[in-house]
C-alpha cells in the first residue's frame, strides 16, 4: 500500500493512504541500514500490522522529484514564503537567500507579504517592486483582514506547497485562515527580542482542498549556500540574465571588473541596490569558505 508522509514525529510516521486514512508508522530497519530518512511529502510503500489501529511500518521511500534540507521536505511543486510588511519589518537579505536556494533546487517561489494592514500603500509597492523581476510571484496579503487571500488560493491549486518564513511574519495565522482546521499556533511577537516565538515544532502537510496540499514547517533564521560555486551564484538571481551578457568581459563577476552591464543597472536603479548588495555579500560568503 502507497501513500504519502504528512507529518514525522519522534520517530513516527503518519502516511497518508488515499480514501483509506491516516497511519501511523515506524521506519523499517533495512531503510536505516541504508541511511535513507524518510521525509514529510515523501511517497512511500507500507505494510500494515494493525488495520484497526492504523499502524503499520514504511519499507520503501519512492523515488522523489525533489528535496529540501531546511525546510526539510520533499516532492515539493512550489514555496510560499511568507515576510511581514511590519512587526517586524522583512529581512530582504533573507529573502534573497530564500531565492538563491529555491532557484538552485528549481521550485517556484511566492512571496507574500503579510500584514499589510499595518503599513501604508506606498511601503507595499516598495517591497513588491523589489521583487517583480527577482523570478518569483509577488502579492501583498493581510491575514488579519483576509486580503489578498482568494487570488493566494488560487495559487495553491493543485500543488504541494511548502509554507515557510522566519517567526513572527504571521505565517501560522496564514496558514490558519488557508486551513482553519490546521489549528496551528499563533505567537505572539516578542517586545525584548523584537521576533518572534517558534511556535511550529513539525514539518506537516495538510490537505486544504481535493488536490492541493500546503506543508507548514517551522521557522527558518538562515540559509546555506555551501554547494553553490561563486561562478555560478551570479545565475540564480533573475534580475542579472538580460544584462551579464553586456558586461565588457565574458564571466563577468558583476563585482571589481569595468564595463559591467549589471553594475551599471544598479546605479541606475533598474535593478535594486538591496538585490545587488545581497549578491555580494553571498558572493563574499561563498569565497570565505573554508578549502578542505
Amino acid at each position: 500500500m502507497n501513500g504519502r508522509i504528512i507529518k514525522g514525529v519522534g520517530g513516527f510516521y503518519y502516511v497518508h493512504v488515499q480514501k483509506d486514512g491516516v497511519y501511523e508508522c515506524r521506519a523499517k530497519g533495512i531503510l536505516r541500514n541504508r541511511n535513507e530518512k524518510p521525509l514529510v511529502g515523501d511517497m512511500v510503500s507500507i505494510d500494515i500490522t494493525d488495520s484497526k489501529a492504523y499502524t503499520g511500518n514504511i519499507t520503501q521511500i519512492l523515488p522523489r522529484k525533489n528535496s529540501l534540507i531546511r525546510p526539510a521536505a520533499a516532492n515539493v511543486d512550489q514555496a510560499l514564503l511568507v515576510f511581514a510588511s511590519a512587526e517586524p519589518a522583512p529581512n530582504l537579505c533573507l529573502i534573497d537567500y530564500f531565492l538563491v536556494r529555491m532557484e538552485y533546487e528549481d521550485i517556484p517561489v511566492i512571496i507574500c507579504f503579510n500584514k499589510t494592514d499595518l503599513v501604508d500603500e506606498e511601503t507595499v509597492k516598495k517591497y513588491i517592486s523589489i521583487y517583480e523581476n527577482s523570478g518569483a510571484r509577488v502579492l501583498s496579503i493581510c491575514a488579519h483582514t483576509g486580503e489578498g487571500f482568494d487570488v493566494l488560493a488560487d495559487m495553491l491549486k493543485g500543488k504541494l506547497t511548502v509554507l515557510a518564513g522566519p517567526s513572527g511574519t504571521g505565517k501560522s495565522s496564514v496558514m490558519n485562515r488557508l486551513y482553519p482546521n490546521a489549528n496551528a499556533e499563533t505567537g505572539d511577537i516578542s517586545r525584548k527580542l523584537g521576533r518572534g516565538k517558534h511556535t511550529t515544532r513539525h514539518s506537516e502537510i495538510f490537505c486544504i482542498n481535493e488536490n492541493s496540499y500546503l506543508m507548514d514547517t517551522p521557522g527558518f533564521s538562515s540559509l546555506s549556500l555551501l554547494d553553490i560555486e561563486a561562478d555560478r551564484l551570479k545565475n540564480y538571481f533573475s534580475e542579472f540574465i538580460f544584462y551579464q551578457d553586456k558586461c565588457r568581459f565574458q564571466g563577468c563577476m558583476h563585482r571589481d571588473e569595468p564595463g559591467c552591464s549589471v553594475k551599471s543597472a544598479v546605479l541606475d536603479g533598474t535593478i535594486p541596490k538591496s538585490r545587488y548588495d545581497s549578491y555580494i555579500l553571498m558572493l563574499d560568503e561563498i569565497n570565505s569558505r573554508k578549502k578542505w
